[in-house]
């Protein structure tokens, strides 16, 4: 990571955001965005997700503001009296060929545009993410916290990469290893950023080489990109978020992202790419909400998939009209 002041050394800045009595953030509160849809799949998980933020917004070490889903169905659907939310467009038909994510960024570049954002800073969240713990804003200064994730390599893809960071703006490892959720950014460089990031997702996929090399993480790779075009770079924050079922403990890690299926024998041992005797997997709800009371693992699985599970189970328990809302 490298600084843009002149006057500062790179020894002394990562000192300074390693530091959080450097900054005083306590403060700064960020508004929790998530951008979704009026599917009942994404409608039973921002459900869930907003339950664990109204639990852990006002615990000591959370630097919560408001919570806002950007709904770009491009109408209200049956959640807006219980989840605060601000409708956008959807990008014009046929242009995300299949590719729902790449609205991320048109729905957030309207929703900067036209809301009033009390808060100076954003967290970028999805609806499958769990508040395990409170969460401080994690940002320092122009500088965003981001989840390094294994995946992202631009450096591996530099020949790609270059068609859309050109050498002038320097090497590829500028470019940091992240996506744009989760991560907590100041609300005017993410004004800057997103029509960036929208451009550049919309080109990647016209351009089929980039289209077929980064796959259903292209978006993530052209926030990354974008980010970097505009000479912001991250405070990579491992534990900013965990993936059961790869990640085993909880800790003092802040977010549950349960994008993974989770399959175990009934040893507690893991069966990845086989269903499993016991199986949580979110694609298994794809037309309507899990029930309520979800099976817990067996002995022997790990304590994030443990918590996973009675987190979706303690939520589905207690927010009302569980079963009933199954539709947009």
């Amino acid at each position: 990571m490298l600084i843009h002041n002149k006057s500062s050394s790179l020894e002394n800045w990562a000192s300074e955001i390693s530091d959080p009595n450097t900054v005083e953030n306590s403060n700064f509160r960020y508004n929790v965005a998530l951008t979704a849809t009026d599917t009942p799949y994404s409608q039973w998980q921002s459900r869930i997700m907003y339950y664990w933020y109204k639990k852990v917004k006002d615990m000591p070490g959370s630097d919560m503001g408001k919570f806002t889903r950007v709904l770009h169905s491009g109408k209200p659907d049956n959640l807006m009296e219980e989840i605060p939310t601000f409708v956008v467009d959807p990008l014009p038909e046929g242009l995300d060929r299949g590719y729902i994510v790449l609205n991320r960024p048109w729905a957030f570049v309207q929703w900067l545009e036209k809301a009033t954002i009390e808060e100076e800073y954003i967290l970028m969240a999805e609806p499958d993410h769990l508040f395990v713990n409170p969460l401080p804003n994690l940002a320092r200064r122009s500088h965003p916290a981001g989840f390094p994730f294994f995946y992202i390599k631009p450096a591996e893809h530099e020949k790609i990469i270059r068609k859309f960071y050109p050498e002038e703006k320097g090497p590829v490892n500028k470019i940091d290893p992240i996506g744009n959720s989760p991560v907590i950014i100041k609300k005017s460089l993410l004004e800057d950023i997103s029509p960036t990031w929208l451009n550049i997702s919309l080109r990647m996929k016209d351009d089929p080489q980039t289209d077929e090399a980064f796959g259903w993480v292209l978006e993530m790779y052209a926030y990354a990109v974008a980010s970097a075009l505009h000479n912001v770079r991250h405070i990579l924050r491992k534990d900013f978020m965990l993936q059961p079922p790869w990640d085993l403990e909880v800790g003092k890690n802040f977010i549950i992202h349960y994008t993974y299926g989770c399959d175990y024998n009934l040893k507690g041992e893991l069966t990845y790419g086989k269903i499993g005797e016991w199986r949580f997997d979110k694609r298994s709800y794809l037309s309507g909400p899990p029930p309520r009371n979800l099976s817990l693992p067996p002995h022997g699985v790990p304590e994030t998939v443990v918590r996973l599970v009675k987190m979706v189970n303690e939520a589905t328990a207690n927010i009302p009209g569980w079963d009933a809302l199954t539709s947009g």
